[in-house]
This record gives structure tokens, C-alpha cells and sequence, in this order.
């Protein structure tokens, strides 16, 4: 099997497909490497996107005999269920070929102390920016300087190194509470990560410099050396259609990039909140009305709200039921609307979307992968953060690279008003001023974006020194 490099992601979508982005770019750019993408058995349970990866060996997990742990399963809990398997699987690969390295994610960390004890050098991928790692290498210095969980704090401010100052309640959710499970994973994740044989980013040096060298400078870890840093990214899913998180591929041509064809060059905002953000019933008729006092044209993916028709917006799924979106829309809505909008419901291409001429803008919940496909494709944004670090990345968005434009929400329930979506948004797509301003910077930033990744650029260049460590063993 020769030189071979261990890629073992949680059995999150997103995660998953970034991991799979990675592995590919290992095999074009240092094809001597032999690429085994373990999944974890989770990941069995639904489809994956392995397609296009012939040239990848894909291992699944079996399922695991561990008891769950109590409560709800999350994904730190299913990687540590599959450890004992997982120890086999590299035990027998490291056997059968020249193991270099093992590249895991921060919720499969777990197989941190299982690849240490079989002596293997172990990687992270992490698969958001420099942001967001700013905070996580961070998060061990934060927890030993107080006693007080970020819940308890409410508004006051973080200071991470690097970033704008953060309100404690915009911290990554998992961390908000010192006596949840997931607090403790998170706590040991990132301990694990500093301890590690490097890490490896999904962003690149021209779209988060001064955050990256502020890490390489080892102001996020004070107490203890940094490890080695590199800048791979920004990585997109390729070939396979979907968004960030739970998109199928589609075989036939989505219906709204023929309605797209159809409409004026950089005139559409696409509005789309990852494979998990539903909103109330009550915010969806507000975006509603918002949409249509803006004057704007737009392509609106929308997801049925949660059963608790009073929450604010939440994680879910259940996007295979039958409900009509009409019934949670303004009456008269969608006829009213029907010559400059078009509402499609749960899914539609995302990455095919915002790479469409028509498209000019995008008001995203700001999930890493969401944010990395509209610089790619060089579209402005309107940051409307949801959950994990979503907040720290609207920091990074809005007030250090100034590619989006912040939505003012209630500080009870995060309710976001329909005057105050029309305004952003017309700003956006229409503003002659700082609309205009964040139209051109995010061409400017794509184009080094684009640079980064070509041949000799910073990406690239970053990736070659890793390999060269995995060369050598």
C-alpha cells in the first residue's frame, strides 16, 4: 500500500465532504500518497458523499457494541463509541502499509489518544477558519482564567487574540456551560489539538493573514508551544451538487437555475441557511415581508419551521415531510412575488447558486463552508448566524474582512424585523455606498482566494510543507 495518510472525519456531512476536498488535493498535488478515508459507523446510517472519489479508499466502521452515552448522541459521543474499532482498523493498516499520518477533525477526537498509543502522528483538520481556531486553541486559557461559564457571563466581552472583542453569549454553543458533556469534550478537543503533530486550516493567508499569524505567533496559547499551522484552503465541495449540509445529488438540473438563467446579471439574493436552520413561523412571514419591501429580486430556500413553533431557529431535520411552505408565507405572498422571486423548499444547489451570474448577494447563516463557496464565487453577504460558531465567523465577516453586512436582532430571542432585512439587503445588492464598497472587496478577495490556490500560491505552498513532514516520517 506504501506511504499512506489515515483521514478519519465526524460523521457530519459537512465534515465529511471537506475531508473528502482534502483528501483529493492531497492525492492531485502529492500523489505518492496512498489516501484511506475511514468513516465512522454513524456515518452508515445515511447516505455519504463518497462519489467521484474512486481514487480514495473508503473504510466504514462496523457498528459498535458500546452502550450510548445518556441523553442526546453527539458527535463526540458517536466517535467515542467507535474507538475500540477504530483501534483495530489502524492497527491492521498500519500492519499492511507505511502508516505516515493521521488526519482527524475536532469532533473526532476521540481518536486522538488511540493514534498516540499506536505511535501514530496525528493531524486536525479544521474544517472552519482561523477565526474560529482562534478561539478554540484559546478556549483552554479562558477556562483556567475564571471559574464562571460563558452563559453567566451574558454580554460581556471575550478577548481572543486576533479577533474583534466577542460577547461571551456569541461563544461556540457548546461551550457556553461548564457542566455540559459537550463542554468537557470541547475542553479536551482543544487540548488534544494544541498537543498534536500540526494543524491543518481550511482557510488561506490572503483571506484571514493577520489571524494567522497572530496564532503562528503563539498569542492563542500562552502557556505551551503552538503547533505547526497550515493553510490549505479555502476547499469546496467539487463535482458533487448540494450545500453545505444534507443537500442530495441531484442527477436532473434544479428547476431554479433555469429560473435563474432568466434573470438579470448579479440581480438575485440568495437566501439559505445550512441543512440545519429552520426559523419560527413568525420569522419566516417577517423574511417575507422584508423580501418583498425590499424591491429586490431573490432565490429564498426555506425549511418548515420546527414543532415548536415558538422557537427563534434551531438544528433539525425532518425536511422529507409534506408541509407546504405556502401556509408559513404572507397570504398572496408567492403571487406577489412571483415575477422577481421564487421560494424553493429545503434544498437547492448551492454551490451551482452562488456561482450563477445572476447572483448578487447572499444572506447566509454563516457556516464556514457557506462563506468559503460565496468568496469563491465572489458574492457579498448579509451575516444572520445561527448556532455553533457561527457568531465568531460574523465577527470575522463583518467587522475584520468586511465582506458582509451585520443584521440587527433582538437580544431576547434573536428576531430580526422585516425592515431591518429590506434595509440590508437593498444595501447590499443596490447601495452606492458601503454596499458598493463590500461589492468590490469581495472580488478583491476572491481573486487572492484564487491566487492562493493556483500553482505556487500560499495554499498550495502550505500543503507541500506538510506533505514534506509525512515524507519524512
Amino acid at each position: 500500500m506504501g506511504e499512506t495518510i489515515i483521514l478519519y472525519p465526524s460523521p457530519l456531512r459537512g465534515h465529511i465532504v471537506s475531508m473528502l476536498e482534502l483528501g483529493r488535493l492531497i492525492l492531485k498535488r502529492h500523489p505518492r500518497f496512498s489516501v484511506i478515508v475511514i468513516l465512522s459507523s454513524a456515518s452508515a446510517a445515511a447516505p455519504t458523499p463518497v462519489a467521484n472519489s474512486s481514487s480514495i479508499t473508503v473504510l466504514h466502521l462496523p457498528p459498535s457494541a458500546a452502550a450510548p452515552a445518556e441523553g442526546n448522541q453527539t458527535p463526540f459521543d458517536l466517535a467515542h463509541r467507535d474507538t475500540s474499532n477504530l483501534r483495530l482498523t489502524l492497527a491492521a493498516i498500519a500492519a499492511a502499509a507505511d502508516l505516515r499520518a493521521l488526519i482527524i477533525d475536532v469532533f473526532s477526537d476521540a481518536a486522538f489518544p488511540v493514534a498516540a498509543a499506536l505511535g501514530i502522528p496525528t493531524y486536525y483538520y479544521f474544517t472552519s477558519g482561523a477565526a474560529a481556531l482562534a478561539v478554540f486553541l484559546h478556549f483552554p486559557t479562558l477556562h483556567g482564567s475564571t471559574t464562571k461559564s460563558f452563559k453567566d457571563l451574558g454580554d460581556e466581552t471575550v478577548n481572543i487574540p486576533g479577533l474583534p472583542p466577542i460577547k461571551a453569549s456569541d461563544m461556540p454553543g457548546g461551550m457556553h456551560d461548564r457542566s455540559w458533556r459537550m463542554y468537557g469534550y470541547f475542553l479536551d478537543a482543544c487540548r488534544n489539538m494544541i498537543s498534536s503533530s500540526g494543524i491543518i486550516v481550511n482557510t488561506c493567508e490572503s483571506l484571514e493573514s493577520r489571524i494567522i499569524r497572530v496564532i503562528k505567533e503563539g498569542l492563542c496559547v500562552p502557556d505551551k508551544p503552538t503547533p505547526p499551522i497550515f493553510s490549505v484552503g479555502p476547499l469546496v465541495e467539487s463535482k458533487v451538487d448540494g450545500d453545505e449540509g444534507g443537500g442530495d445529488t441531484r442527477e436532473r438540473r434544479h428547476e431554479c437555475l433555469s429560473w435563474l438563467d432568466s434573470q438579470p446579471s448579479r440581480s438575485v439574493v440568495f437566501l439559505c441557511f445550512g441543512s440545519q436552520g429552520r426559523f419560527s413561523a413568525a420569522q419566516l412571514k417577517e423574511m417575507a415581508s422584508g423580501l418583498e419591501r425590499s424591491g429586490v429580486r431573490f432565490l429564498w430556500v426555506v425549511r418548515p419551521p420546527p414543532q415548536d413553533a415558538s422557537a427563534k431557529s434551531t438544528p433539525g431535520s425532518n425536511d422529507g415531510d409534506d408541509t407546504s411552505i405556502e401556509k408559513f408565507m404572507p397570504e398572496g405572498f408567492l403571487e406577489r412575488t412571483r415575477e422577481r422571486g421564487m421560494v424553493v423548499k429545503s434544498w437547492a444547489p448551492q454551490t451551482q447558486v452562488l456561482s450563477h451570474g445572476s447572483v448578487g448577494g447572499f444572506v447566509t447563516h454563516c457556516g464556514w463552508n457557506s462563506i468559503i463557496e460565496a468568496v469563491h464565487a465572489g458574492v457579498p453577504m448579509v451575516a444572520w448566524p445561527l448556532y455553533a460558531e457561527q457568531k465568531v465567523n460574523r465577527a470575522f465577516l463583518v467587522e475584520d474582512a468586511a465582506l458582509a453586512f451585520p443584521l440587527s436582532m433582538s437580544n431576547e430571542d434573536g428576531f430580526v424585523s422585516a425592515d431591518e432585512l429590506a434595509k440590508r439587503v437593498t444595501e447590499l445588492m443596490v447601495g452606492a455606498g458601503e454596499g458598493k464598497v463590500v461589492r468590490e472587496r469581495v472580488l478583491a478577495t476572491r481573486d487572492g482566494v484564487v491566487e492562493a490556490l493556483s500553482d505556487g500560491g500560499s495554499s498550495q505552498v502550505s500543503l507541500a510543507a506538510v506533505a514534506a513532514l509525512w515524507k519524512r516520517g
